[in-house]
């Protein structure tokens, strides 16, 4: 079963592009997005389980540049909003 996350960082000031453009370059994360607020940086995460969501935040994440705090947040269960459900007639 897929393992989808959310991952909070904070990061250096001035950096969030860097950071943003760095994450996505792996092959688990679906999306990258800068925020306002308590954190900087907020990716969403896919991977087979959670011992390769360990693996991913560990050994990959936690290696980028000017990442200074990680928040990972398990998602459970997730609710289309209406404009990504497809169209009918």
């Amino acid at each position: 079963m897929a393992i989808l996350a959310y991952v909070l960082f904070k990061v250096s000031s001035g950096t969030e592009r860097e950071v943003c453009q760095k994450l996505v370059d792996f092959d688990e994360v679906m999306q990258a997005d800068i925020i306002f607020g308590e954190y900087d940086v907020v990716a969403k995460i896919a991977t087979q389980d959670l011992g390769e969501l360990e693996e991913f935040v560990s050994l990959k994440v936690r290696n980028v540049p000017n990442v200074l705090v990680t928040s990972t947040m398990i998602i459970s269960r997730e609710y289309k909003g209406k404009s990504q459900r497809p169209k009918t007639k």
